[in-house]
């Protein structure tokens, strides 16, 4: 039986598993990412900086961060040799952040010089007359694409889950299930690296507000294949 589990396990994640470095896989192809321990995320050590602290959301434990100096870093690229991907993240944009922040960084780095390549993939939000909008990034090579709609605002201080999605051909963002936008883009498999929380990889553009899981497809999902928003564990408003 052991060498039957370990067959089945070998055809199902493969070249994956070692494309994203071994970490922890929830499912075959997808990798899931909580955020209740400030000291580990994913089964990898974080890096801190400032004081990103614990806090009871309705779903359970969450980190917060005060938008000015509190991050994590994770030595780990969790899309790292997706040619198509599915990034997610259940989070709560706060108020009296800053107009233009930086919530989630995954960047590329070269391995010949241990430094980032400009290859990378963001979640970002703006803020506008007192609510936010989703602005996702990314860059391969000489393809990029910025997806930003500020007609689409939303109100702070609640959970939403924001989705990327990349098919191969075409990016799409989404909150909750409405789609804020989509563009053409040629994104080439990106190779191992880092991962910043709370702000950009070079610590700029700090972000406010609560992270409370994140999951990571290799592969587009359709809306109806999204993560679902967890059951509340008390009450509180939340967007889905």
């Amino acid at each position: 039986m052991k060498f039957v589990r370990a067959g089945i396990a070998v055809l199902a994640a493969g070249v994956l598993a070692g494309a994203m470095g071994g970490q922890k896989m929830n499912t075959p192809q997808t990798t899931i990412w909580r955020f209740n321990d400030i000291y580990s995320i994913g089964g990898h050590a974080t890096h801190v900086l400032g004081r990103p602290h614990l806090i009871d959301s309705p779903y359970g434990k969450a980190i917060a961060f005060n938008g000015v100096d509190d991050a994590l870093f994770v030595d780990v690229h969790p899309l790292a040799g997706a040619s198509q991907y599915t990034w997610e993240v259940i989070f709560r944009p706060d108020a009296d952040g800053a107009a233009e922040q930086r919530f989630f960084h995954l960047a590329e780095v070269d391995p010949a010089t241990g430094q980032d390549t400009g290859n990378r993939m963001l979640f970002e939000i703006r803020i506008r007359e007192g609510q936010w909008c989703l602005d996702s990034f990314a860059q391969s090579g000489g393809s990029t694409r910025t997806l930003l709609n500020c007609n689409h605002l939303y109100p702070l201080g609640k959970w939403y889950r924001v989705t990327a999605v990349y098919d191969g051909k075409m990016l799409r963002n989404y909150v909750g299930g409405e789609m804020q936008g989509e563009g053409e883009l040629h994104l080439t498999p990106q190779g191992p690296g880092h991962s910043s929380i709370g702000t950009r990889i070079n610590r700029q553009y700090y972000f406010k507000g609560a992270v409370f899981e994140a999951r990571f497809t290799p592969r587009a999902l359709q809306p109806d294949q999204f993560l679902k928003m967890p059951p509340e564990k008390h009450g509180s408003a939340n967007q889905d």
